[in-house]
C-alpha cells in the first residue's frame, strides 16, 4: 500500500483530479467541478488541494479562516474497497493538523453513504447532525447530508 506521496496539487494535477472525480458512482456522492473551477480554487489561498497520485485526493476549503474551521469538501479514492481510504485519510488528517492552524475539520456526506460514514467514524469524526434535503443532484433530486467533524484535540489524543 503506497503511503508516501501526499502533496499539494498544482495546475498539472487538474486532469488527474477531474478524472478521479468522474469515476463511476462519485457523481451521486461527491460531485465534480469543471476545469476552470479547479484552476480558480488552486489560485485561491482559502482552498487546499491534496493529491496522492495512486490513492486519490482531498479538496479542502476555508484555510486560514479566523474561526479555524476547515471543510473537507471532497475526499475521493482512485479505487474503492481496497483500503485506499483507510490509508489516505490519516495522511490528510496529519497534513491538516500539522501544517495548518485548523481547529475543527468538518465535512458532509450523503446520508446513505454508509461506507463513508464508517470510514470517517473509524478515524474519529463525530456526528453533528443531518441537513435534510440540503443536497441537490444534477437530475433535480434532493438528498440529506450528514455533518461530521473532528477537533484538533480529538485528533491529537488519537495520535498520542
Amino acid at each position: 500500500m503506497p503511503a508516501l506521496g501526499l502533496r499539494r496539487a498544482t495546475e498539472a494535477d487538474i486532469p488527474f483530479i477531474m478524472e478521479t472525480e468522474r469515476l463511476p458512482g462519485y457523481e451521486l456522492t461527491v460531485g465534480r467541478f469543471e476545469e476552470d473551477e479547479h484552476s480558480n480554487h488552486l489560485a485561491d489561498p482559502a482552498w487546499l488541494y491534496l493529491v496522492h497520485p495512486e490513492m486519490g485526493l482531498a479538496l479542502l476549503h476555508g484555510v486560514g479562516g479566523r474561526e479555524g474551521n476547515l471543510c473537507l469538501r471532497r475526499f475521493i479514492v482512485t479505487k474503492t474497497s481496497n483500503g485506499f481510504g483507510s490509508a489516505l485519510l490519516p495522511l490528510v488528517l496529519s497534513h491538516v493538523f500539522n501544517e495548518t492552524s485548523t481547529h475543527r475539520l468538518w465535512l458532509h456526506h450523503v446520508k446513505d453513504n454508509t461506507k463513508a460514514a464508517r470510514l470517517y467514524a473509524r478515524f474519529g469524526f463525530l456526528h453533528e447532525g443531518v441537513e435534510r434535503e440540503a443536497g441537490l443532484r444534477p437530475d433535480g433530486s434532493r438528498f440529506d447530508l450528514v455533518n461530521l467533524s473532528i477537533l484538533r484535540p480529538e485528533w491529537a489524543s488519537r495520535c498520542g
